[in-house]
């Protein structure tokens, strides 16, 4: 068995359990286990457990910011000396994570429902991953989301700005729900057709006075 396909193994397993488990209630041996390695493995690969968990959010994290950050700078090469439009710094922020999301080669559901656990973990090693990851994409588009709106007070700003994350996350993580309360009528497998009613229902929010 090569390095690659038991890294990848490893990976794969602990998203799993983390997802299922939380980041403190997946133990090393149970990943193990469902990766049929042996623990010096993990240790070979990874050194520790927090360090595991590190690398499964920076597998499908980095790859997504680079792909935000991509989208956004298209925009804005686009619009030229104009300001970028809020719809489409909004749709560079949420489109590939909800397209993400809902591709299973890279994670899809599970990755979104390991994210939803995560956040809500009390856990200030936990947050600091997170938040780092975040900051990396808000550090490029606070610029074009202030020229866009630059009507909102710092303080109004943030605000709306974690009102933002928290639909997003919501709608990656619960997106089976809307299907259900719906009948039936709003598909969650419509990605465009739920990134577009996001973008719409994000910009109003951020444009009220």
């Amino acid at each position: 068995m090569s390095e690659r396909s038991t890294k990848d193994r490893i990976l794969n397993a602990a998203e799993t359990l983390f997802a299922l488990n939380g980041a403190s209630g997946a133990s090393l041996r149970a990943i193990t286990r469902r990766a049929k390695v042996n623990l010096a493995a993990v240790h070979y690969h990874f050194g520790s457990k927090d360090r595991l968990l590190e690398a499964v959010l920076a597998r499908r994290l980095l790859p997504l910011n680079a792909e935000r950050i991509r989208c956004l700078e298209a925009y804005q090469k686009k619009a030229g000396r104009k300001k970028v439009r809020l719809e489409n710094v909004i749709e560079a922020m949420v489109g590939p994570a909800l397209r993400l999301s809902r591709d299973e080669n890279k994670g899809g559901r599970i990755f979104m429902r390991l994210l939803g656990r995560l956040v809500l973990e009390p856990d200030a090693r936990v947050q600091r991953l997170l938040t780092g990851q975040f900051e990396t994409v808000l550090k490029k588009f606070k610029p074009a989301l202030t020229a866009a709106l630059p009507h909102l007070e710092h303080k109004v700003f943030f605000w709306r700005l974690h009102f933002l994350v928290g639909s997003m996350a919501h709608t990656m993580a619960d997106s089976e729900r809307i299907q259900l309360i719906s009948g039936g009528v709003c598909d969650p497998d419509d990605t465009e057709g739920t990134i577009e009613c996001l973008v719409t229902f994000l910009c109003g929010g951020l444009r009220a006075k």
